[in-house]
């Protein structure tokens, strides 16, 4: 299968060519690589000058085509017809050399998956059960493995607040479990969304969906949103043998209240995506968790090292969701 790459990166000159370095190395290499550049300097197209990689595509974007979904959606007119498969990698990626393989032999075991989703390896530490071991309260379990569930889950799990649906299947009330709490035991996982700074989807798909410009700029959860519209007439995998590490750059991203504004507004509009007119149940649930979330914020300013930014945080998420009552965000 012929399978092209999309990177949107901003204001990432370093972090870039540490990508393309480890794409390089892939046991499978790209037909071809096309990035998109929405930043406002000249590093990024200098590095690029001085760095040739195979294939590469180099575009820069202005103010009309910057954000996120923008460049995604710029990126894919760019495909080549004949490609198979369009793969998306955010900037702060690095991939280890089977990535590319692993990620392309999931549409070969599976014809009808409309997109693949790959996995991350350094943000979740897990464990394999032991025979007989039970897992404790503060942990999650799932095919034989465990992780901690972290002191936010903890609570949400105490109060009734945890998603009782598999990883990557949003319940009602959304704030389900992310491909975090997929196992690393190299199987592949039917779901209904995964990260799309590690994604791919079929050509077809994204000729006929496109990303959603109402994410504008950094563009919080517009993987999430994109992936439950595609999941309502295709399948979705993740392949937990299609392995990388992301390393979360701080550039390029927006300050802390713009954030926590952004994680109620783009939460409840990709909620709605779903489900858009849930049941009371789930919308009380729902506003339950923004309050407990918002609360844990807040007491966060009271200690730790980074209180100013706790601060900013919960008070754009108490912001963003007063908003809610007299702007909701309107379907694009």
């Amino acid at each position: 299968m012929k399978f092209s790459l999309i990177i949107c990166t901003y204001m990432r000159s370093v972090a870039i060519i540490k990508l393309l370095k480890s794409v390089e190395k892939q046991e499978l290499y790209p037909n071809e690589i096309i990035i998109v550049d929405g930043s406002t300097d000249d590093k990024t197209t200098i590095v690029l000058n001085e760095n040739k990689f195979k294939n590469l595509n180099y575009f820069k974007v202005d103010d009309s085509d910057r954000g996120l979904t923008k460049q995604r959606n710029f990126g894919i007119h760019k495909v080549s017809e004949n490609m198979d498969v369009v793969c998306f990698l955010d900037d702060d990626i690095i991939l280890e050399e089977p990535y590319f393989k692993n990620l392309i032999a999931t549409y070969k075991t599976y014809p009808e998956a409309g997109g693949v989703g790959g996995y991350i390896l350094n943000e979740v530490k897990w464990k394999a059960l032991k025979k007989g071991e039970k897992p404790s309260f503060k942990e999650y379990e799932i095919d034989g493995y465990v992780r901690n569930l972290g002191s936010r889950n903890v609570l949400r799990k105490q109060l009734g607040l945890l998603s009782d649906k598999p990883p990557c299947i949003m319940p009602e009330f959304s704030n389900g479990f992310s491909v975090g709490n997929l196992p690393p035991n190299n199987k592949i996982y039917n779901v209904e969304y995964f990260m799309g700074g590690v994604s791919s989807f079929k050509k077809d798909v994204v000729d006929t969906i496109k990303f959603s410009e109402y994410f504008e700029g950094y563009g919080l959860y517009e993987d999430l949103e994109y992936c439950l519209r595609v999941s309502r007439k295709y399948k979705l995998f993740v392949n937990t043998s299609a392995t990388l590490y992301h390393y979360h750059e701080d550039g390029g991203r927006p300050n802390k209240f713009a954030y926590g504004k952004m994680v109620i507004r783009n939460g409840w509009y990709v909620w709605r995506t779903k489900f858009p007119n849930p049941s009371l149940k789930a919308r009380l649930k729902w506003n339950a968790i923004v309050l407990l979330l918002m609360t844990i914020r807040f007491t966060n300013c009271l200690k730790g090292a980074k209180k100013k930014e706790a601060f900013t945080e919960a008070l754009g998420r108490k912001m963003g969701w007063v908003s809610l009552i007299f702007n909701k965000p309107l379907k694009v």
